[in-house]
């Protein structure tokens, strides 16, 4: 099935605060110039929190983690569980159509969501409130025919119950997820035959469905402020979004910050640093460095006032584009230029991408591009 992205696309796209804060504990995750490994949780919960994926908010995950649009767009476009359309308002509606459901009345129940939504599949209906589409087998099939309603399964349906469900869900209501026929899980219609003494102390509701009434966000977007923000890995209980004061943007949390290494106080961050300090130049032995090699030739601004296009070398994103700039580099034919020492000190000095040059082979793929090639029918293209 061919996918594209919407037609009609929003201007632009912005975390939540809250979310934006998620975001960057995820993405701290990952070791230094492995982050864009965070894409997949990181287009979900933008699609959380607008109902679906539109180009800005996947640009704005690309830019995030230092990727090429291309990159993350083929990652959206590859999962079905991305929606690349605007959804109703209130909820997406997703009928199991794989054998089981299918035999048990899934087809009937197509039929109620052309007539209650949109005679069209991924269509929002004309009040905004409700689209649909039908999907495969999503592994519930001892309660066919089922539906995913927003985020939870509503089984044993008929379609006079799918009926109802939407019309209490256009009320304002939000129905108990899980079997609607009575059944309380997925055990045979005419009762137990067996572990009966297990019914009594039961909670109202199986594990799923209880789940769901305890969190209650069956259909609600997410905005980051439904559950704190948890990040263990960093050895704290929650992250903190930090901000560079004088632009406003903000950075990503780097492993280990807070982490206290010893009794002086040092962090997890900071102690290699002190460890493997050594002088930056022979101008100035008393500069502590962190980093390895010598920092290449660099200028103040691109030559004529036009930098070439970085982002087309593999591996470099809007992100590291910007990076490279600040760092002074604009041309393919720097890049092209770097001995084996000014390789190793960019790689160390690409912050929060570091080996970058390395693992994606940035001088092979300008030395291409300096001498007027492209990397087209190459390993890079």
């Amino acid at each position: 099935m061919l996918r594209r992205l919407h037609k009609d696309q929003p201007t632009s796209f912005a975390f939540t605060p809250k979310n934006l804060e998620w975001a960057q504990g995820q993405i701290s995750k990952y070791p230094e110039g492995r982050q864009a490994s965070a894409i997949i949780p990181l287009l979900w919960r933008a699609q959380e929190q607008e109902g679906w994926l539109s180009r800005p908010a996947i640009e704005h995950v690309a830019g995030m983690l230092g990727m090429a649009y291309i990159r993350a767009l083929e990652v959206a476009t590859f999962y079905f569980m991305f929606q690349l359309q605007p959804v109703g308002s209130i909820a997406h509606v997703q009928i199991c159509g794989t054998t089981s459901c299918m035999i048990c009345g899934a087809e009937d129940l197509v039929a109620v969501c052309k007539e209650l939504i949109s005679p069209k599949a991924h269509t929002v209906s004309a009040d905004g409130k409700f689209s649909w589409e039908e999907v495969e087998c999503m592994g519930a099939c001892a309660n066919a025919p089922m539906a995913q309603i927003g985020k939870d399964y509503y089984e044993d349906l008929t379609p006079a119950k799918l009926r109802e469900l939407i019309a209490r869900f256009s009320n304002g209501e939000v129905p108990v997820p899980g079997p609607q026929n009575g059944r309380y899980a997925a055990e045979p219609l005419s009762g137990l035959t067996s572990l009966k003494e297990y019914e009594q102390g039961r909670k109202p509701y199986n594990a799923s469905a209880q789940f769901a009434v305890d969190i209650g966000d069956t259909v609600k977007r997410i905005d980051g402020t439904e559950v704190p923000i948890l990040t263990p890995w960093l050895g704290k209980a929650a992250v903190q979004a930090e901000v560079t004061p004088a632009s406003g943007t903000p950075t990503e949390p780097k492993p280990g910050k807070n982490a206290v290494a010893d009794s002086t106080g040092v962090t997890v961050q900071e102690a290699p640093a002190e460890s493997n300090a050594k002088p930056v130049s022979k101008d100035d032995p008393a500069a502590p460095a962190t980093v390895a090699g010598v920092k290449p030739a660099g200028l103040t601004e691109a030559r004529g006032g036009k930098a070439d296009d970085l982002k087309i070398i593999k591996g470099i994103g809007p992100k590291l584009e910007a990076l490279c700039h600040r760092l002074g580099f604009f041309h393919f034919d720097q890049i092209a230029n770097w001995s084996a020492d000014e390789i190793a000190w960019v790689d160390d000095n690409l912050e929060g991408f570091r080996g970058r040059v390395t693992r994606d082979e940035w001088v092979a793929q300008a030395k291409i591009l300096a001498a007027g090639g492209t990397l087209q029918g190459s390993k890079w293209e």
